[in-house]
This record gives C-alpha cells, structure tokens and sequence, in this order.
C-alpha cells in the first residue's frame, strides 16, 4: 500500500503495537491523537522499539466527539484502522459515558474516510461484543454470535463495543466500505512503555497483591503482538472484507495466571488463596472492579480461533507467555 494508513486512537495500548507492525512491513503511517504531548510520547516509544526514528509517521489531532478535521485528516490515505474507543479501567455508573463516543466515534471515522475516498477498513472491536448471550457453565462462540444489548448485568464496556461494532457494519453497507472487524479476547503481552490500558490491570492487581485472594474466573487470552500482527493481516488481504475475525489464544484460569506470575517473580506478593465465591459476591458490593466478574465465576467461555490462526498463518503466542511478557512491561516500567 502506498498510500498512508490511517489509524485513529494511535496512543493506545494495543494501538502503538499495531503501528509498530505497520512501521516495519513498511507502510506510512498518519496516527490521530488527542494532543500533542501524546503523539511525541508515542513517537518516542516506537524509536526506541524500532532502534530508529520512525519514518513515514505523521501525526493529527481529532476528538472522538467532535467533527472538525476528520476529513482533512484522512485526505490521501488509503485506509484506516480504526482502534480509538473508550477503555475504562473501571466500568462506569452509566453506560453513555462509553456507549455515545464508541458508536458516534466510529460513525465519524467510517464517513470521514468515505468522504476522504478510503474504501479499506479494519475495526477493532471485542468479543464483548460476541459472547454476552449464552447461559451455562461452559459457552463456545463464533463470529455469527452477537452479543445482546438488553442482557441484564451487561456491562457499559460491552454494551459500547457491541453497539459501535453493529454501527459500524450498518455504515459500511451504507457507504459501500469494505469492512474487517478484529475482535479480541483478553489482551495481554508486553506494553511499549507506561502506557498499559486496561487489559494489563489484571495481572497488575495480582503483582501487587491488591485482592488477598484469587476469584474463581478464566480468560481467553490473546498476546498484544498478534492482534497487531492481525489487523495488519487483514488490512493487507481483501478476501477478509465482510468478515469478523475472534483473535483469542488459549483460556487459562486466573488462579494458573497467578501460579505463572509467582514462578517468575518470587519477590511480589501474589495472592495464593482461592477467593470463595460467596465472598466475591459479597466484596462486590463495595468494590466496583468486582461486581462485573461475577456472572463469570466458574463459567468457561471458548471460541473459535481456526479463522483467527490461518489469517495469521502462524502459532499463536501461549497464553502463559503473554502473561509473562506482560508482567515484565509492567516491572519495566516501574508499574508493579
């Protein structure tokens, strides 16, 4: 592609990973931020990663929420990813404050790049917006599963990504885009500097021992590095137009992520203890971080990665590797 690729919400943590792929198979890059201090601390952050200054990266600044510049930001560019939507580290008391810039977000950037000639575009959604519809114990999805937004206890987060995703696919039939959404599972692997999201908040509560003891909940994880290496994957085969990809690795336990996280750092104090349920329900309702997980405790939720692994066409990153890249960012970086 010889035209830039256009990637809103560039400073964000599974973000910097994808221009950091995109750098190094060559391709311009024109990354939206909201401020200038955040686009210097991310070109600062792909330099030193990259072990040079990174050519063919520009930078603009839009808002999520406003219109002004969206167009003439994306004017020459040949596609776009679009990553920029809200990620809290708690879940908020009312759910507009992610829903209306998540879905009113990515409508911008699908008629901006319209508007601006692109064609080409890769999402990157959630499988929150996938798997919050089936009950029971143990649960398999795929991409013809849709989250339902009327479920109850459904939290803001996946309400946001369910609803924006939805939007995002009425708008490109209506512009006649051609769309690819990348939906992940629990992010986990190393971050790129300070700046870790969310995801990586799991294995920071447990590094510093923040929670006494281990609830009885299980992740589908996926590395940082492969839903990076994805969308550019995607963005670079057309046959993937019209398509959901699920970017998932391997489910694993809380308690065995723990078990990883003492064997490779003995001098934090990781918890041991199992968290009863009962106690987790009762925590919960004091403790906000608590009160989305428990509709999770016990379940199995698995999906259907075949998809994910022939567009990569390669193995996936272990999810126990991932959890162990990703402490040693967050000890890096002095954050645990």
């Amino acid at each position: 592609m010889t035209r830039p690729v256009f990637v809103t919400g560039a400073s964000g943590f599974i973000a910097r990973h994808i221009l950091l792929s995109l750098l190094r198979a060559g391709h311009a890059v024109r990354g939206s931020v909201r401020s200038v201090a955040k686009a210097e601390d991310v070109r600062a952050s792909l330099a030193r990663h990259l072990g040079r200054d990174p050519e063919g990266l520009a930078f603009c600044l839009l808002d999520l929420t406003r219109d002004a510049g969206w167009s003439e930001a994306m004017a020459g560019c040949g596609a776009l990813v679009h990553t920029a939507s809200p990620v809290p580290l708690e879940q908020p008391d009312t759910p507009e404050t992610l829903v209306l810039p998540a879905v009113d977000g990515t409508t911008r950037a699908l008629d901006a790049a319209a508007r601006a000639g692109i064609a080409r575009v890769v999402l990157t959604s959630s499988v929150a917006a996938i798997s919050g519809q089936k009950a029971g114990a143990v649960a398999r999805f795929t991409t013809t599963d849709w989250t339902d937004p009327n479920l109850p206890g459904l939290s803001p987060y996946a309400l946001s990504k369910t609803l924006a995703e939805r939007a995002a696919w009425q708008r490109a039939e209506a512009l006649g885009l051609k769309l690819t959404t990348i939906n992940p599972s629990f992010v986990f692997g190393p971050a790129l500097d300070a700046d870790t999201g969310a995801s990586l908040g799991v294995i920071q509560r447990l590094l510093t021992a923040r929670d006494p003891a281990v609830p009885r909940v299980s992740f589908f994880v996926v590395d940082v590095r492969d839903v990076a290496d994805l969308h550019l994957a995607a963005l670079t085969d057309d046959t993937t137009a019209g398509q959901r990809i699920i970017a998932a690795s391997q489910q694993i336990w809380l308690r065995e992520i723990a078990a990883e996280l003492r064997a490779a750092h003995p001098g934090h104090p990781v918890p041991r203890l199992p968290a009863p349920d009962w106690l987790v329900r009762l925590l919960a309702r004091r403790e906000p971080a608590l009160r989305w997980i428990t509709p999770s405790l016990g379940r199995v939720v698995t999906f259907d990665t075949a998809p994910c692994r022939a567009l990569l066409g390669r193995e996936m990153i272990p999810a126990r590797q991932a959890v162990r890249d990703g402490a040693a960012s967050l000890i890096a970086h002095g954050l645990a």
